[in-house]
């Protein structure tokens, strides 16, 4: 069976809206958009590429899917993360989506995300796992799938905006796994669903 990571930048107040650009996000009339871009720094780097390092698929809501069509799937810039995107093999959840064809190697898992991920994560494969789609997330979260949550705790509050964790969310134990500090004050730290805690998938 599969594992699923989700890795997640977080506010000190639980925001997760818009930490990339200030366009990315603007729902709900957010206007603080891009917050996480002044705490970005070669610690902050070298983490994110350990994580690329490992073997994975991708998993994607919708929305976030296409923002990163936009901030990643057109660029030949060189950048090692750029070609890691577009190189993954990456799922996309929606109820909604005709087609993955704007994005290489996309796959496509139309219906309920507990429905469809549930069936992938059941499969041989390579490890799956999320970068932002917070809705995504927390739908996975309540089923139980999530096996690891990687936040990326930044040193400020905004007040406003979409949280990681909005309305009730099922009594769940974690385990701190790994933590480092930033040179920019953030937190990032992993953690891992205990076994038999939370609901099960």
């Amino acid at each position: 069976m599969r594992s699923i990571t989700a890795t997640m930048s977080v506010t000190l107040d639980g925001v997760v809206q818009g930490p990339g650009r200030p366009d990315e996000d603007t729902r709900g009339g957010f206007t603080d958009g891009g917050w996480g871009l002044r705490y970005n720094d070669e610690v902050m780097g070298s983490e994110m590429a350990k994580g690329m390092a490992k073997p994975a698929d991708m998993l994607f809501g919708h929305r976030t899917w296409q923002d990163f069509i936009t901030a990643w799937g057109r660029k030949t810039d060189g950048n090692p993360f750029t070609a890691h995107m577009n190189a993954a093999t990456k799922y996309v959840v929606s109820r909604t989506l005709k087609d993955s064809g704007a994005w290489q190697n996309s796959i496509l898992l139309c219906g309920e995300a507990v429905e469809t991920v549930a069936t992938l994560k059941a499969q041989p494969g390579n490890d799956l796992a999320i970068i932002g789609s917070a809705s995504l997330t927390r739908t996975l979260h309540a089923a139980g799938l999530i096996d690891t949550c990687t936040l990326l705790i930044h040193p400020l509050t905004l007040g406003s905006g979409t949280r990681l964790f909005e309305g009730p969310a099922p009594l769940t134990e974690f385990e701190l796994t790994s933590a480092i500090t930033t040179g920019k004050g953030v937190i990032i730290a992993s953690y891992n669903r205990r076994q038999g805690s939370g609901p099960r998938p």
